[in-house]
């Protein structure tokens, strides 16, 4: 995770963002330290990225990169802005004992373009992410690689549009409306018992999403999201990231995911 010390909305590279809107920033770092602070208390380790005054989306820590089995994809950011981002990633890993880090030839956006389950690596498209980035993804990774079609820019990233509940069993739960009809005809089949959102849900970010497989931290907002977690057995949190939202993101943008082996 990445302290937003310096977040800010200054440009707009995706719908959620206007830089008429002013960003509360301490309020902005309460609800991030909320975050953090929860992950800790339900057992989790969370490592800090030191934030870089001049890179205000840094805080979206999910997009520096992807890590399955300890092995590391970096990311290759498409606007300029944020494509700084990725070096002080990339030089996190190698400093902290990850020996198989490679440096992408194709455009990704990290874990806002991958999200791993037990099968496979799902992979989105259409807005962010180059097609050229899943084949190498399955190099990297040696797990088959599904490419999913995005067509709704609100959801510019599959992390907004579908969350892992349970990468041991293949569960997800993911909003259709935000796939092509051939990608949603793909999720049937790969996930026929998947939670399917709703739009209320869905625009509330509620798929920006993180569960460690019993807890799901999710916007506080996505309510009809609940129950149906409950009824899965799972234990919903919700979180307040309002502040966050401003750029685009909530609880899963906001972290990465360490897959050690």
């Amino acid at each position: 995770m990445c302290p937003p010390a310096h977040f800010k909305v200054t440009y707009s590279i995706n719908p959620w963002m206007d830089p008429a809107k002013p960003v509360d920033v301490p309020l902005a770092v309460a609800q991030w330290e909320d975050l953090r602070d929860r992950y800790r208390s339900l057992g989790h380790t969370v490592e800090e990225l030191k934030p870089h005054p001049d890179l205000p989306d840094m805080v979206y820590a999910a997009n520096g990169a992807t890590v399955v089995d300890g092995r590391v994809l970096g990311a290759s950011f498409m606007h300029p802005e944020r494509q700084p981002e990725a070096a002080a990633h990339l030089e996190w890993f190698r400093a902290n004992g990850f020996t198989e880090v490679h440096e992408p030839t194709h455009i990704n956006e990290g874990e806002g373009d991958f999200a791993v389950t037990s099968s496979y690596v799902l992979a989105g498209r259409g807005f962010r992410a180059s097609p050229l980035s899943h084949g190498e993804a399955q190099e990297v990774f040696g797990r088959p690689v599904i490419g999913l079609d995005l067509v709704d820019p609100r959801y510019y990233h599959l992390d907004t549009a579908l969350a892992v509940l349970d990468d041991r069993a293949d569960d997800v739960m993911y909003y259709p409306a935000a796939f092509s009809p051939g990608s949603q005809a793909a999720l049937r089949r790969l996930f026929p018992d998947a939670l399917i959102a709703e739009e209320p849900d869905a625009v509330a970010l509620g798929l920006n999403a993180v569960s460690d497989g019993l807890h799901v931290l999710l916007p506080q907002a996505a309510v009809g999201l609940f129950e149906p977690l409950r009824e899965r057995g799972y234990e919903p949190i919700g979180m307040d990231l309002g502040e966050l939202l401003k750029g685009g993101g909530s609880v899963k943008c906001c972290t990465q995911e360490l897959r050690d082996k």
